[in-house]
């Protein structure tokens, strides 16, 4: 079963996201779970934790497919001891949050070299964090999203991703999810059919599906291999609507949350519906 949604608003309290989602038609939903643009942020309540639980069951959607996303700020590969503690303290918070929220999945971009390490030494940073934060909390799966590679970020890459998890210790409890927009601006080619299976074939050589744990369905605006992460509505970037037909009729992208993060909001609810009915339409 395919469980599609969108980044929605947690504005006013994180139990607020459940009703956005219900309110787009979701099936599964991301979001903040704190000010994402900020290294601090005020404890969940019991009152957010009671009512955000209650307003999820409320509107039938799983805990499993909900796919909270950690702060920009964060850079677990930080080459600066400063920078790296800073983060690796965020990251646990962050991962303590969903732990309160009875959430089971972390969405994360691995971090950055700042031009002042290798990559190799960057990833291996990036392990070593996950790996802190893990042995520190329980349950819930530290979800590396792959990028653009835009500056100098990691994660690129699926040689990257494998590098990472091969680090982690605790293998059940780290996954990827794979943004196609990220994917298509990194040089893997999602135009056709033929192209989807090539890609998510390497995917799987690779990383492996196994560790597949979420997707992110967004068009891209930039050209295949620009490196330059911009989103676009479905079908109107340089993706077009063939990948998303390919995905929604695989069964290897069964039961994770396939969540939206295109540029205009105001048709996610459209975008859903479309995705839907592409299904069975292979």
């Amino acid at each position: 079963m395919k469980y599609i949604g969108a980044h929605v608003s947690a504005a006013g309290g994180v139990e607020n996201a459940p009703l956005n989602a219900k309110a787009i038609g979701a099936k599964a939903f991301a979001l903040f779970t704190k000010n994402q643009r900020q290294w601090v942020a005020k404890p969940l309540t019991e009152k957010n934790i009671e009512a955000f639980s209650a307003n999820l069951a409320a509107v039938g959607i799983s805990a499993d497919q909900v796919l909270p996303h950690d702060s920009y700020l964060i850079n677990l590969g930080h080459p600066e001891k400063d920078g790296l503690d800073k983060s690796r303290n965020a990251f646990l918070d962050e991962i303590q949050r969903c732990e309160q929220l009875g959430l089971t999945l972390l969405n994360f971009h691995p971090g950055a070299t700042l031009n002042k390490i290798s990559e190799d030494e960057s990833l291996d940073r990036v392990a070593e964090s996950i790996n802190i934060a893990l042995d520190q909390s329980s349950n819930v799966v530290a979800v590396i999203e792959n990028t653009a590679g835009q500056g100098s970020t990691l994660g690129y890459r699926f040689e990257h991703l494998a590098h990472i998890i091969d680090k982690v210790e605790d293998k059940k409890r780290v996954g990827v999810c794979l943004d196609t927009c990220h994917t298509f601006a990194a040089g893997y080619d999602l135009r056709t059919s033929e192209n989807c299976n090539a890609t998510f074939g390497e995917f799987d050589r690779v990383v492996g599906f196994q560790y597949l744990r979420a997707m992110h369905l967004n068009d891209c605006k930039p050209d295949l291999g620009s490196r330059v992460d911009r989103h676009h509505s479905l079908g109107q970037g340089k993706i077009g609507l063939e990948a998303f037909r390919y995905i929604m009729n695989d069964e290897r992208f069964n039961n994770i949350p396939m969540v939206l993060e295109t540029i205009d909001s105001d048709i996610w609810a459209e975008e859903i519906e479309l995705l839907y009915s592409f299904e069975n339409l292979s």
